[in-house]
């Protein structure tokens, strides 16, 4: 019997069936995501990955924290992206709902974030965090 590869695991984001062929291409490479959804997406599986290096990588300089502490004991649930917003070539938003769970917890985060595009790469600038659903 064969054992499974991580590297050809479902991708977190939901989007893909492989992480290498999704979310992957964009961690830890030249390879800048195409737009604010996919990068927000990749961000999404670097927090269930545990990848602050990527995370770090796509903070825009101008709010990004000098280092960046993942709490183990998260487990991401799942992610649903409710829209994303083109607002002009270099600027886009994107609102999205993550669920975690942390001790037996349930977490929802609802947030939407503002990204821009700087020498072709996608970056997140900050996002304003949903208390309740919008009506």
């Amino acid at each position: 019997m064969t054992q499974p590869n991580p590297s050809r695991a479902a991708c977190p984001c939901g989007r893909g069936p492989d992480f290498a062929a999704c979310c992957g291409r964009y961690s830890g490479t030249a390879t800048p995501a195409p737009d604010a959804d996919s990068l927000m997406r990749s961000r999404y599986s670097a927090f269930v990955r545990g990848d602050a290096a990527h995370l770090l990588a796509t903070w825009h300089a101008s709010t990004r924290p000098a280092s960046l502490d993942l709490d183990a004991g998260v487990k991401w649930l799942g992610l649903q992206v409710r829209a994303h917003r083109v607002i002009d070539a270099d600027h886009a938003e994107v609102e999205f709902v993550a669920r975690s769970r942390l001790a037996g917890r349930a977490s929802r985060l609802h947030e939407r974030s503002r990204f821009v595009r700087e020498g072709g790469y996608w970056y997140y600038v900050d996002g304003d965090l949903f208390t309740k659903d919008p009506a």
